[in-house]
C-alpha cells in the first residue's frame, strides 16, 4: 500500500481552520438545538449536528495520525445551553443559512489548496452535507414567510454586447445614469441580505456581551452594517425598485449570553471577513463607477473594522495563533 505523503503547509493550515470553525458551529448548535422554534427547525439542526460531529472525530484522528497538535478552537467553556432563548421567529436558522453560506465558500477555497486524496475527500464530503443543509434552511424559510426573494425583472427577448463605454459611467452631471443591470442588482440584494442578518446578530450579541469593550465592537458592527444598507438601498430606489430585504427574524430581550464574548467575536470575525469576500466579489462583477466606488468605499470601512476585532480578541487572549512555520538553516 502507497503510504501516504505528509500534509504540506497548505493542507495543515485549512484543517486547522476548518476544526475551529466546525468546534465553533457545534457549540452553537448545542445552544440553538433546546430552543428550536418547531419540528422542522429541529430537524434540520440535529441532522447537521450528528454529521458535523462525525467529522470533529475524524478532524481529530487525523491531527493525531500526523503528530499535530489539536487545535485549541471551541468547547462546553464557550457555550451555556441552559440560556435563556435568544432568537426567536426564525433568526436561528436565518443566521444557520449564513454560516452554510460561509462554510461553502470556505470548503472550495479548502480544497482548492488541497492535494491529498483522503483532505479532498473531506472538503467533498463536507460540501455535500453543507449544501444540503442551505437547502432545507432556504425551504424552511420560504415556507414559514421569514426569507424573501430577491426582485423579479422582465426575461431577456434577446443579448448583445456594450458598444457605449458610457455603460461604465455612474457620474454624469448632465444625464441619469443607466438603470443597474441583473448581475448587479443581485450583488446588492446579497450584500443588504448579509448585512441585514449581522445588524441584527449584533444587536444580539451587544445585549449580552459582558466586557464593556467587546458591547461597543458590537455597537459599532450595528452602525456599519446600517450603512452598508444605506447605501445599497439608495441604489435601489434611484432605479424605482423595491427593496425586498426581509425581516429575518428578531432578538429577544435577553440579557444571559448563551456564548462566551470569545466565541461571539470569532462568529463576528468569520462573518465580517465573509461580507469583505462578497464585497470583493461584487466589486469585481459591478460595472457602472458610482457603485465600483461604493463598493470599494464600504471594504476599506469593513475592513477596518475586522481589524479593530483582530487588535481587540489579540488583547483579550483569545486569537488562537495559527500553525507556524520553523524552519532551521544550516
Amino acid at each position: 500500500m502507497t503510504e501516504k505523503p505528509a500534509l504540506s503547509a497548505s493542507e495543515l493550515a485549512t484543517l486547522w481552520m476548518t476544526f475551529q470553525e466546525k468546534t465553533f458551529i457545534l457549540r452553537f448548535l448545542e445552544y440553538i438545538i433546546p430552543n428550536a422554534d418547531d419540528e422542522k427547525s429541529l430537524k434540520i439542526l440535529t441532522e447537521l449536528y450528528g454529521h458535523l460531529d462525525k467529522y470533529i472525530e475524524k478532524l481529530t484522528n487525523l491531527f493525531e495520525s500526523e503528530g499535530a497538535a489539536l487545535p485549541i478552537a471551541f468547547s462546553s467553556k464557550d457555550v451555556n445551553v441552559n440560556a435563556p432563548k435568544l432568537f426567536e421567529n426564525g433568526l436561528d436558522i436565518m443566521i444557520l443559512r449564513e454560516i452554510k453560506q460561509m462554510s461553502m465558500g470556505l470548503y472550495t477555497l479548502n480544497m482548492g489548496m488541497s492535494f491529498r486524496e483522503d483532505v479532498i475527500d473531506i472538503y467533498k464530503d463536507l460540501t455535500s452535507i453543507t449544501q444540503e443543509c442551505y437547502k432545507d434552511c432556504i425551504q424552511y424559510l420560504l415556507e414559514k414567510g421569514i426569507l424573501t426573494r430577491p426582485p423579479h425583472i422582465p426575461m431577456p427577448s434577446n443579448y448583445e454586447f456594450v458598444n457605449d463605454l458610457n455603460y461604465l459611467s455612474g457620474y454624469n452631471l448632465l444625464k441619469k445614469a443607466r438603470q443597474i443591470d441583473a448581475l448587479e442588482l443581485a450583488n446588492i440584494h446579497h450584500n443588504m441580505e448579509t448585512n441585514n442578518v449581522g445588524m441584527t446578530l449584533m444587536f444580539a450579541f451587544s445585549q449580552v456581551a459582558k466586557d464593556s469593550d467587546i458591547k461597543n465592537y458590537f455597537h459599532k458592527g450595528i452602525e456599519l452594517s446600517r450603512k452598508v444598507l444605506k447605501a445599497n438601498t439608495e441604489f435601489l430606489l434611484e432605479d424605482n425598485i423595491s427593496p425586498t430585504v426581509t425581516s429575518i427574524g428578531n432578538a429577544t430581550n435577553s440579557k444571559d449570553s448563551p456564548f462566551s464574548d470569545r466565541l461571539m467575536m470569532y462568529f463576528n470575525y468569520m462573518l465580517a471577513n465573509f461580507t469583505l469576500g462578497a464585497n470583493s466579489f461584487s466589486f469585481a462583477f459591478t460595472l457602472r463607477s458610482d457603485i465600483k466606488v461604493e463598493f470599494a468605499l464600504l471594504a476599506k470601512d469593513v475592513a477596518g473594522y475586522i481589524d479593530e476585532g483582530t487588535k481587540l480578541m489579540i488583547k483579550n487572549g483569545w486569537f488562537e495563533k495559527p500553525p507556524q512555520i520553523s524552519l532551521s538553516y544550516s
